[in-house]
């Protein structure tokens, strides 16, 4: 298995292909929601791509976006998912810990935002972040936004 950080320039067609496959799989097909993909912030130039390949496809993936791009002010993550044939590895949590370093990296001395569905709360409560809002509908998913503050 391969991780890669790339900007959208760097993606070559087929992980494309693969990254947007799983994403349309896990938050259309899986959670039966339709709601535009294809938002715009995958080109933006600071946008990174976190990728986990085993052969040529992506079975885990998130993004970090600049600041701005979701959160005013603040960088994000988003669209954080693994595939369902590589669930219960731990890969989530590795996922998460890798896409925080990205961020940090890119930004560092900042808090990092997440609109989180709810029903993850805990999850991103071990990796250090805290809720920062009252749930919310987002695409009729309940959401709650989470900061993972930087001290």
């Amino acid at each position: 298995m391969q991780w890669q950080v790339l900007t959208f320039d760097e993606l070559d067609t087929y992980t494309l292909y693969s990254m947007l496959q799983l994403r349309v799989d896990v938050f259309v097909v899986e959670q039966n929601c339709p709601y535009p993909e294809l938002d715009d912030k995958d080109l933006h130039p600071q946008t990174r791509h976190i990728i986990l390949k085993k052969g040529e496809k992506v079975i885990a993936y998130s993004r970090v976006l600049a600041p701005g791009v979701s959160f005013e002010g603040f960088p994000g993550i988003g669209r954080v998912c693994v595939s369902q044939t590589a669930r219960r590895l731990g890969l989530g949590q590795v996922l998460v810990e890798r896409t925080l370093e990205v961020a940090a990296g890119l930004w560092p001395d900042t808090d990092i935002h997440i609109s989180a569905q709810c029903y993850l709360q805990q999850f991103y409560q071990d990796l250090g972040f805290k809720a920062a809002s009252e749930p919310y509908l987002e695409d009729d998913i309940p959401h709650l936004k989470m900061i993972k503050p930087v001290h």
